[in-house]
C-alpha cells in the first residue's frame, strides 16, 4: 500500500505543479470538455485524489451544453470500438470490453437502441459501461428512451461525471 500511495502522491504532485497547459493536456483525454479541463487546472493544487474528484464532480452541473457535447464527441456508440491508439481510445475500449461478450441478439438490440436514441435525443447514448453487463446496458438504454429531454440531460451529465471520475481515479492511482 505504501508504494501505491507514494505513486499516487507523485502523480498528483506532478499534476499540481505542472504548467496550466500541461495540466489541461493531461485532463482532456479523460473528458473532452475544454471548460472542465481548464477549470480543474485553474483550481490546483489538490494534494489528494479525493479533492480532485470532488472538484471534478462539482464542475458537471454547470457545464454549458456545448461543453457536454464536446465531451460526448470523444465517446463512441456503445458496442462500437473507438479507433486510434490515443489515451481516450484506449480508455473507451477498456470501458466497453464487456460488450465483446454480448450475444448477437443483445448486440443487434443495442445497435437499434443506439439509432433510436440518436433519433430521439440527437446525441450518442452515453453510459458508464465499466462494470456493466451488456444486458444491463441494453435495459438502461431502453429505460432512458422514455426520458423527457430534461431528465435525459441530467442522466447524460451524471454518466459523464461517473465515467470521468473513473478515468481520473485510473490516471492518478496508477
Amino acid at each position: 500500500m505504501r508504494n501505491q500511495n507514494s505513486t499516487l502522491r507523485n502523480a498528483l504532485e506532478v499534476f499540481d505543479t505542472a504548467p496550466v497547459e500541461d495540466a489541461v493536456r493531461t485532463l482532456l483525454p479523460l473528458c473532452g470538455s475544454q471548460e472542465w479541463a481548464r477549470t480543474l487546472a485553474d483550481r490546483r493544487p489538490y494534494g489528494a485524489l479525493a479533492a480532485l474528484l470532488a472538484a471534478s464532480d462539482a464542475v458537471f452541473p454547470a457545464l454549458p451544453e456545448s461543453e457536454v457535447a464536446a465531451a460526448l464527441s470523444g465517446h463512441p456508440r456503445i458496442g462500437e470500438r473507438m479507433r486510434g491508439e490515443d489515451t481516450a481510445a484506449q480508455l473507451s475500449r477498456s470501458e466497453q470490453s464487456a460488450m465483446q461478450s454480448a450475444d448477437e441478439q443483445v448486440t443487434a438490440q443495442i445497435v437499434q437502441g443506439n439509432q433510436d436514441y440518436e433519433a430521439r435525443f440527437d446525441r450518442v447514448f452515453l453510459i458508464r459501461a465499466a462494470g456493466r453487463a451488456p444486458a444491463e446496458i441494453l435495459a438502461e438504454l431502453r429505460r432512458r428512451l422514455d426520458n423527457d429531454d430534461a431528465a435525459e440531460e441530467r442522466e447524460v451529465r451524471e454518466q459523464l461525471r461517473q465515467i470521468t471520475r473513473l478515468r481520473l481515479e485510473g490516471a492518478f492511482s496508477s
